[in-house]
């Protein structure tokens, strides 16, 4: 009986310990729920929704290893093309999605700096010039070069201008111009009015007249119809850097390096109408945005918005905080502007506002020294950049602030 109660008592703790080989141990109700809330409390996690993409105003600044000096939009696609100093070409879609630009493609087939590129009208070809003095033609898709002119020029190419699907213009740093047919692979026009480089040209709607600007201050006329020079503009004081055909047709602006804007009526090319300093150390890339107002860059790292006749700088689009840029170009669509400066980088600005303002006659006097009114989130405050100190100009004035309105002076007529 006592080796009974021994076994016994041998089996009861073997039970309890659940060392018995083949028998198994029941657990107790407490752990049961406690395994049963688990797998409930497992499956009511749900894993992690995956977060939607952040949408911004404008894509993310594009950085690039040299500096960027010439930068060109897609005429139908949110595509952008960028030359930079050291001759490399790239092209790159862009997003209002955060994350969403991408390169393309890009090219090294320049020898020195790559001065500007542009699309074809069609957008299937991107052209490029070089201070190695060559015309590069490549495929948009996969960046192919499709055609090299390399020895376009005696002197290196500083500007061009696409004037159709099969005429384009070249200008350099001699102040030689060229016109080009494509059908035929050679240029039918050469001429060397200019004394400085060709900064910049322009055509009207017609294909007829070409206007070049010239580091030597002067705007020159050309009949590409009728293959003849017409006329030089009289001289500026400091270079004539860009120009742009306004006023549907009827009036031109150049910009300078001693920071004006200079105006000349059509058929009127000999003698400026009107002249006004933009309060800029020089205005080096403008491009028109409607009819009466334009976008202005400069070296100090500004973009304006200026409107012509009333002449006004309306205020600031962007801005590379203290670096000269270089170029900008408006998109296909007219929603987005780009700038490209000494920082390296391509940025974007908001300009879908500016073809619903509209500028009075009269204007309210300005206290001397006023800031620039911000014309974006992005310009002067808003976002990644922004200038230290300068604070947007509001329109509330308090009461005892009054202000006399004075009739505006501007000259010219439209």
């Amino acid at each position: 009986m006592k080796l009974a109660r021994v076994y016994y008592k041998y089996i009861f703790f073997s039970l309890s310990a659940g060392e018995m080989p083949g028998v198994s141990v029941a657990k107790d109700s407490d752990t049961e729920e406690d395994g049963e809330e688990n797998d409930e409390n497992e499956q009511d996690e749900e894993p992690d929704e995956p977060k939607e993409p952040k949408i911004r105003e404008t894509p993310e600044d594009i950085k690039f290893e040299a500096i960027v000096n010439t930068v060109a939009f897609h005429p139908t696609r949110d595509i952008l093309a960028a030359g930079d100093l050291d001759g490399d070409i790239y092209v790159h879609s862009y997003s209002c999605v955060e994350g969403g630009n991408k390169e393309l493609w890009s090219s090294g087939h320049h020898l020195k700096s790559c001065r500007e590129v542009a699309f074809s009208h069609d957008g299937e070809k991107l052209f490029s010039i070089s201070k190695d003095k060559s015309v590069h033609i490549m495929d948009v898709e996969g960046g192919k070069l499709v055609k090299r002119i390399s020895k376009a020029h005696s002197d290196p190419i500083n500007s061009m201008l696409l004037i159709d699907e099969n005429l384009f213009a070249t200008g350099d740093d001699s102040g030689t111009l060229k016109v080009w047919d494509l059908r035929r692979g050679t240029a039918f026009m050469e001429m060397k009015q200019h004394e400085e480089y060709i900064s910049g040209m322009a055509i009207d709607h017609d294909k007829k007249i070409l206007l070049t600007t010239s580091g030597d201050g002067t705007m020159g006329v050309f009949n590409i119809k009728r293959r003849r020079f017409d006329l030089l503009s009289e001289f500026q004081n400091g270079d004539l850097t860009s120009v742009a055909i306004m006023k549907r047709g009827k009036k031109v602006a150049c910009g300078s390096s001693e920071g004006m804007i200079y105006l000349f009526n059509w058929d009127g090319f000999g003698a400026t109408s009107d002249r006004f300093a933009v309060k800029a150390e020089s205005v080096d890339s403008i491009i028109p945005i409607t009819d009466s107002i334009l976008c202005a860059a400069s070296t100090d790292g500004v973009i304006r918005a200026i409107n012509l006749l009333p002449n006004r700088v309306i205020g600031s689009v962007g801005q590379h905080v203290g670096e000269p840029i270089e170029q900008i170009a408006k998109s296909y669509d007219g929603h987005f502007l780009a700038s490209c400066a000494h920082d390296q980088k391509v940025k974007f600005w908001d300009i879908s506002s500016l073809s619903a303002i509209t500028v009075s006659d009269y204007r309210r006097r300005k206290k001397k020294g006023g800031n620039l009114k911000s014309l974006s989130k992005k310009a002067f405050g808003g976002g990644d950049d922004f200038f230290s100190g300068l604070i947007e100009e509001t329109e509330i004035k308090k009461p005892e602030e009054k202000e006399e309105e004075e009739e505006d002076s501007d000259s010219g007529s439209d």
